[in-house]
């Protein structure tokens, strides 16, 4: 068996191997065949002045860090002759978490210290290639007919089989892992549309090219018997959708495809499904890009790895078919925006000076659907304008696995300079649908050291990170028009959902073998190795920022100083890392295009994810360490209910559904709202010789206030809202009943 097994994995990886080296050849006479014309097609470029401002900044920041931790180690807290123990506990403790918080700060500035911002010239590629560009295969990848819905599904396929591109040179890979008849037939329905929806775009040029966003705007109106087209086909997706079933019509017009499911076929239980509905290789009178349904087997006794095997079994079956040199991968929900995005991304590929160094090229992950302060931050404004500029001046972004260009050699495995002997390649055709079966992999090096990594939740930063390892660069490219939009969450159980499944997938890396910290030593820049450990330590950080909040409101409900008094000396260097952070956060927040109320719920959303998210991701994954549980990849759903969705755009805050997540954001803010009153009770009730003691207690009555005020939403949806979307009644009193146990409990220590 294990001999089948080897002989088997040969059979493809060495025609991979040949094909690899005959697309790394064929990009060597590609170039040569342009060496006169010797003009870059990208720029890279600094901003020096503001770079040298920052850094001044930032030096004096940790300046003060240092003094914070220097104050901690020679004035302790003041002790009570009963309680020496539990002061000196306290004190330790602060001093841990602010060692903490000054560590993981350095680290962050890595992000910072070197920025790059790269720009394209088209109009360069195209007076130097053309036409003459390599093949692109569009991976759009999709699990779940309910929660991604098809109509959605085929928008985004839509646009990018109208991308400015040669459409013989294009092709679109649908890989359904939901195994959906629905999806499929929705597919079959984009197939005809696209005969004149991809005509359409190319003659009028119109933007953006997925139908769906183009016809939503009511300045877009060039042609309303497209748009009756379209309108019509969405009702014949739609009504199927919501009936659960597909029109007779519609099999018996597409009868080879779905002859292809069983009569017991089920999403967990189906035989490969392969569909050629577009095949552009051919001459037709009409030029489309190929278009290609593919859904793999799945079996309940074999593990899929979710997309990362979705992904994997793309690679094999399109290198069987069209084998594109270059691959762009997309979720089911980012629809092109920019129809440059492809041309914008070989500028880089094909440059012949430093292109040939890249591996990918990474666009950042925008939204449509985001309200106009981002009420959840989930464009995440400062990581996708100024962090990952700075990973790529340090050697690279992350690979995020959506809106990302890759070489195929690269991602199947080609180490940086290497080169094999070419030779032809014979393709079986009938082979191909053995190439996504659930067993094909067994014994391979499928996962490992070919293709898109397996074990991890968040397998495409691994897999970008063992590329990196190799050799080889990537790249980060803004251009000015979004390259790619998706659909963000619209309320905030699917925002924390998302955030645990990233930091907790994170924090699995930072623990595994693929560790930035010793699997990337000697092998990618000490910048870079911090910038991916910023992401690393989400989880982690979680415990420090709930300790901190939890400290400093607990003692200033027990009366307990924390931080020295307000006309101390010592507290200088507490207030200037306290203004200079917020006021530099907020001023970048802004010069990335943010708001003041933007800025203000980014901050809120940061202590959710961190005291909420980012902690069950961390407790799961020692869990998991401990074999206590196994790794669960969840899908965000992309749609939601009318009355939620007004609520959204009136930026109300959407609870809902009962949530671990949401229990501990209750009780916690609960906490800080008891402690707070009672702190301002107290300090109503007393003299103003006694209240002395409580003024002390400055720094301790803004960090605690602020956390009341930044919790107002969460108090209006647990005391004062009555609309579907406020916290369900049983998780408010658990959350009171919590708060008060805990504020009694310290009542008596």
């Amino acid at each position: 068996m294990r001999e089948r097994e080897r002989e088997r994995e040969r059979r493809f990886s060495y025609p991979l191997q040949r094909k690899q080296t005959k697309m790394a050849k064929e990009d060597n006479r590609f170039s040569s065949a342009h060496e006169g014309d010797r003009e870059p097609l990208f720029a890279t470029r600094r901003r020096t002045g503001g770079l040298i401002a920052f850094r001044f900044l930032a030096a004096s920041v940790f300046g003060c860090i240092c003094c914070i931790w220097f104050y901690r180690v020679v004035e302790p807290l003041e002790k009570d002759e009963n309680r020496t123990g539990f002061f000196l506990l306290i004190w330790l403790v602060m001093l841990i978490l602010e060692i903490w918080f000054g560590l993981y700060w350095l680290v962050v500035q890595s992000l910072r210290w070197n920025p790059v911002w790269r720009s394209t010239f088209t109009d360069r590629l195209s007076r130097r290639y053309g036409n003459d560009l390599p093949r692109l295969d569009v991976y759009v990848c999709t699990a779940d007919p309910v929660i991604e819905p098809p109509l959605m599904v085929v928008n985004t396929v839509l646009s990018v089989m109208a991308l400015d591109y040669p459409p013989e040179k294009l092709a679109v890979y649908l890989s359904d892992d939901g195994g959906s008849q629905l999806t499929f037939y929705a597919l079959a329905e984009a197939a005809e549309f696209a005969k004149t929806w991809v005509t359409f775009c190319k003659r009028f040029d119109v933007e953006p090219r997925s139908p769906g966003a183009y016809f939503s705007s009511k300045s877009n109106v060039l042609d309303s018997e497209v748009a009756e087209l379209y309108r019509e086909m969405a009702a014949r997706i739609e009504t199927a959708t919501k009936l659960r079933r597909v029109p007779e019509e519609a099999r018996l017009k597409c009868r080879e495809g779905f002859s292809q499911w069983d009569s017991d076929a089920t999403q967990r239980n189906h035989a490969t499904i392969l569909q050629i509905l577009i095949d552009g290789r051919k001459v037709n009178t009409v030029a489309i890009p190929t278009l290609v349904y593919l859904s793999r087997e799945k079996r309940p006794e074999h593990h899929h790895h979710y997309k990362a095997g979705s992904m994997n079994a793309l690679l094999r079956v399109s290198s069987k078919i069209t084998c594109g040199r270059i691959i762009l991968n997309l979720d089911c929900d980012m629809y092109a925006n920019n129809s440059k995005s492809a041309l914008e991304a070989l500028c880089i590929l094909l440059d012949e000076k430093e292109g040939k160094e890249i591996a990918f090229v990474q666009f950042p992950q925008f939204y449509d659907n985001l309200t106009r302060n981002d009420l959840y931050g989930s464009m995440m404004r400062v990581i996708a304008h100024v962090e990952f500029n700075g990973l790529d001046g340090n050697g690279g972004p992350l690979y995020i696995g959506t809106g990302c260009f890759h070489r195929r050699d690269v991602i199947c495995g080609r180490k940086y300079g290497e080169e094999e002997e070419e030779e032809d390649e014979i393709v079986e055709a009938e082979k191909i649908k053995s190439l996504a079966s659930c067993t094909y992999e067994k014994g391979s090096e499928w996962g490992k050291e070919m293709g898109v990594k397996y074990g991890c939740p968040v397998e495409d930063v691994i897999t970008g990170l063992a590329i990196q390892c190799r050799g080889w660069k990537s790249a980060y490219l803004t251009p000015k028009k979004e390259a790619f939009l998706g659909v963000a969450p619209t309320n905030l159980h699917q925002m924390l959902v998302q955030q645990k499944r990233w930091s907790e997938g994170d924090f699995q890396i930072l623990l595994s073998e693929y560790s930035p910290v010793w699997y990337a030593q000697g092998k990618i820049s000490f910048g870079l190795i911090l910038g991916y450990c910023c992401y690393c330590l989400w989880a982690p950080s979680s415990v420090p920022v709930l300790l901190y909040s939890l400290l400093t409101s607990l003692c200033l409900f027990k009366g307990i100083p924390l931080f020295p008094k307000v006309w101390s000396w010592w507290f200088i260097p507490f207030g200037y890392v306290a203004i200079a952070v917020n006021t530099y956060s907020l001023a970048e927040f802004l010069w990335c295009g943010g708001t003041l109320r933007g800025w203000w719920n980014e901050q809120r959303m940061w202590l959710y994810r961190r005291t909420s998210s980012f902690l069950f991701g961390f407790t799961d994954t020692i869990l998991k360490k401990l074999g206590v549980s196994e790794s669960a990849f969840v899908i965000t759903a992309k749609v939601a209910e009318e009355e939620a969705a007004e609520r959204y755009e009136k930026e109300v805050m959407e609870f809902g559904v009962e949530s671990p997540m949401f229990l501990l954001l209750g009780t916690l803010g609960m906490l800080n709202l008891f402690c707070f009153a009672a702190a301002v009770m107290r300090l109503m009730m007393t003299t103003s010789r006694e209240a002395g003691g409580d003024l002390t207690m400055g720094l301790q009555f803004v960090i605690t206030g602020l956390l009341v005020v930044l919790n107002w939403p969460l108090y209006q949806g647990m005391l004062l809202r009555k609309d579907k979307g406020k916290m369900p009644v049983m998780v408010t009193v658990k959350s009171v009943v919590l708060a008060l146990s805990a504020c009694t409990f310290i009542v008596f220590l």
